[in-house]
């Protein structure tokens, strides 16, 4: 899956960083970095912490229903998945 918006990647990407408190390994991670279940900063409270600051860069409402394995895959996959709510808001 290939993310259609750098600037939706790039945020997307920012936010992680900054929310996971990861900028010393900024720079290795790319739209393929896996999420769940490889980044150990990244356990169920960060993913709550997570959630909340993308509604708020990106202006949307992420549902808990839609808080899947799957959109927490890759920071790609959670790109797309943010790129496809800022359309449908």
């Amino acid at each position: 899956m290939d993310v259609t918006n750098t600037a939706t990647l790039d945020g997307v990407k920012s936010v992680v960083v900054s929310t996971l408190g990861i900028e010393r390994r900024a720079d290795q991670i790319s739209a393929s970095t896996p999420l769940f279940g490889s980044m150990p900063e990244l356990d169920s409270m960060a993913i709550v912490e997570l959630v909340v600051a993308l509604e708020q860069r990106f202006g949307v409402t992420i549902g808990d229903d839609e808080i899947t394995g799957e959109v927490f895959d890759t920071i790609g996959a959670l790109a797309m998945f943010v790129e496809a709510k800022t359309r449908l808001s």
